[in-house]
């Protein structure tokens, strides 16, 4: 088939190609899934009416051009500023559910923890748990919600691009020796293990975790363990904090003054796995590498 006509077949063939190739991304409605409490959900007609109750959620949500969907948050979500304009119906533990209820949500979005599935399934709302925890899922969930919402283009395009920001910080921290470094989470004390999202981000922005990896993600631990460890930072408390400590005095990092409590927003950050991991992780390699930063 040559001349003209040719051109012409030639154009509506690739025309459709890539037609095929954008609805692939479309999400198909009724969508059914498993979801993080492992039961099998149906999204029956693409959500327009959204209730997000975790904050990494609603970042997500709207880091994917979805914000608009949103017609309530729980009170922790306040980022980006949009947000803080949408009602506000409790958190994990303390949910208003009545308020939930009231916003004729076609979808709830839930954290596996707080036990919110069951009651709002009740009322008969459609509920989805999707819950981030470890490194990976950061981006496995933003592709998940992607498809919950029919968003799943912008989403992939976002795991992308996250992808690439932390390569870039990757390449810089890579060039240096690791610090060992303790994080502290709570003065019980408990840290963080090496395999948690924010172990992981710890030794991609060139930090030796103390912690073993056999202690779990988040263990309580023996001060003793930090002794023996020494690290040459510690993150989390500060440095009187740690001076008072039986034995600490003469840590390296407490000896050099460097102890320090993890800046608010970027603590923030790190609580949430979501589409600011690369800033997490670029703050959190700022303050271990400070030497990579200056211009």
């Amino acid at each position: 088939m040559g001349g003209k006509k040719g051109t012409l077949m030639r154009t509506i063939l690739t025309t459709l190609a890539l037609l095929g190739a954008s609805s692939a991304l479309a999400a198909t409605y009724p969508l059914t899934l498993k979801d993080d409490l492992g039961r099998t959900v149906t999204v029956k007609a693409e959500p327009a009416r959204i209730v997000s109750l975790l904050p990494s959620t609603t970042e997500t949500l709207c880091a994917i051009g979805a914000c608009s969907k949103l017609v309530a948050v729980d009170d922790y979500s306040d980022y980006p500023q949009q947000v803080t304009k949408l009602p506000k119906v409790g958190g994990l533990y303390n949910p208003n559910l009545e308020g939930i209820i009231a916003q004729r949500p076609d979808l709830v979005i839930v954290s596996k923890y707080g036990k919110l599935a069951e009651p709002l399934t009740q009322a008969g709302l459609t509920v989805v748990a999707v819950n981030p925890e470890t490194y990976d899922e950061v981006f496995s969930k933003t592709l998940t919600l992607g498809r919950l919402v029919n968003r799943e283009t912008p989403a992939k395009n976002l795991v992308t691009q996250m992808r690439r920001d932390i390569a870039r910080i990757e390449i810089l921290t890579r060039s240096v020796p690791k610090v060992s470094t303790y994080v502290e989470i709570d003065p019980t004390p408990y840290s963080i293990g090496p395999n948690s999202f924010i172990g992981v981000v710890l030794s991609k922005a060139g930090g030796a975790n103390i912690i073993p990896a056999s202690l779990g993600d988040f263990p309580k631990i023996d001060p003793e363990l930090v002794v023996k460890a020494n690290p040459q930072l510690m993150l989390g408390l500060d440095l009187k904090t740690a001076a008072a400590r039986p034995g600490w005095a003469g840590l390296r990092a407490v000896r050099a003054g460097k102890v320090m409590d993890i800046p608010k927003d970027l603590n923030t950050i790190l609580g949430r796995p979501g589409p600011r991991l690369p800033q997490a992780l670029a703050g959190l390699a700022r303050i271990l590498h400070p030497e990579l930063f200056r211009k």
